[in-house]
């Protein structure tokens, strides 16, 4: 039997493949959180054009997220087989069209289809794109380079809310989804053209007993148990804020129209410098440090988003931004790390992860459209800082679990 060769190096920075995927990427993060969370600046347009309560309006974030935490587990182990870059390119282009095809929805049972079949499709990049990158970056630069990746997702996250909360104002709600499609198709080409060929992936055959004792070892993990339940929370904590935040903004005391209201938004800038400066923080001083200084910043800006003066809110809004990023792009991580020291897995343990995530983004997303109808923002923030401290605890918690060591990228794997 010849013996088995080294994989090549990750890309370096300074290296122009480096460049690329880091920028293909950023840009792909940013089209799929702009799909994602487009409808959450119009829950009220979308409340009243289709006669629905504050409660049920939160469906079209709800479901999309839903089904983005159920195609993460398909996603992931179909990534380890077949390859990450046909996966991204392709689940992205399909979830461009689904978003032309939601802006002209007519009923509320449709919108509410096609946004879950979008929710699905858009799955396939975030549920490979940190094990991507920790496999074609060099180890010592794959934490800044997710960091960099997850930039994209609040940029994202951003345009998706303040671009349609602006088209929503002055063209209507189809308008602004029409607009965020046709951003996504664009950013879906440019995905296939920049990224270069995969140099260090290694498919696993897709084997049902494998793939069931790999999933196995992903959720027996106490290490990784306790960072899904992390970001389950996180997740939950930070989209409650935000689905409450669409109706308190429009309402009084504030009364800001829709358009308006969406430049609060403009706070994610503040996640795209955050979560890359975690991640070299990480880096430094280790996730077990950084994750739960990033939240308990979280929890400082819930507390002071209750008080009644527009800056205050938006002061709160961005600490709640900064802390949640930051903490969430070290524990992505973190998570496809200690995967990788546990031996192969990384797409089924980042696809775990994010599942948690989803889900506390849906369930936790619509439990805000019924906290604000029994108490508005003061309840709403009582969700969303139970959350956090919740999150906080488990972040502390990691310091007794044995820290894995880990296995150098450059080595061939067994």
């Amino acid at each position: 039997m010849p013996p088995v060769s080294a994989p090549p190096p990750g890309w370096t920075p300074g290296e122009p493949a480096h460049r690329r995927i880091t920028f293909a990427l950023f840009l792909a993060g940013l089209a799929t959180f702009a799909l994602v969370y487009c409808t959450q600046p119009l829950l009220p347009l979308l409340a009243d054009a289709f006669g629905v309560s504050p409660a049920t309006s939160t469906l079209a974030l709800s479901v999309t997220t839903i089904s983005m935490g159920a195609a993460l587990l398909v996603f992931g182990p179909l990534s380890d087989a077949l390859g990450r870059l046909t996966l991204m390119r392709v689940t992205l282009l399909v979830a461009a069209l689904i978003a032309v095809a939601s802006a002209f929805a007519p009923t509320w049972g449709l919108l509410l289809l096609l946004r879950g079949a979008l929710g699905f499709a858009v799955a396939g990049l975030p549920a490979v794109a940190t094990a991507y990158l920790r496999e074609e970056i060099h180890g010592d630069w794959a934490t800044a380079a997710t960091g960099l990746y997850i930039g994209g997702t609040a940029i994202g996250g951003m345009s998706g809310r303040l671009l349609t909360g602006l088209l929503a104002e002055a063209f209507g709600w189809q308008a602004a989804l029409a607009g965020i499609a046709a951003m996504a198709l664009a950013i879906a080409v440019a995905l296939g053209v920049l990224l270069p060929p995969a140099r260090r992936f290694v498919p696993t055959p897709l084997n049902r007993v494998e793939l069931a004792d790999n999933a196995r070892r992903m959720l027996l993990d106490r290490g990784l148990l306790t960072l899904y339940a992390l970001g389950f929370c996180a997740m939950g904590a930070f989209v409650a804020a935000f689905n409450g935040l669409s109706f308190r903004l429009v309402a009084p005391p504030f009364d800001l129209g829709v358009g308006v209201a969406s430049l609060v938004f403009v706070t994610y800038l503040i996640g795209s410098f955050s979560s890359p400066w975690a991640g070299r923080l990480a880096a430094r001083f280790g996730s077990r440090t950084v994750v739960p200084v990033a939240l308990a910043i979280f929890a400082a800006g819930v507390a002071l988003t209750l008080v009644d003066h527009l800056t205050a809110v938006v002061g709160g809004v961005g600490l709640i931004t900064f802390g949640f990023f930051a903490a969430h792009g070290t524990t992505s991580g973190w998570v496809t790390a200690r995967a990788a020291s546990r031996g192969r897995g990384t797409g089924m343990a980042g696809s775990l992860y994010l599942a948690f995530y989803y889900t506390g983004s849906s369930v936790c997303g619509a439990l805000a459209g019924q906290a604000w109808s029994m108490g508005r923002w003061p309840a709403v923030a009582a969700l969303t800082g139970g959350l956090v401290l919740v999150a906080i605890a488990l972040a502390v918690s990691m310091r007794r679990v044995p820290v894995v060591p880990a296995r150098p990228y450059d080595q061939p794997q067994p």
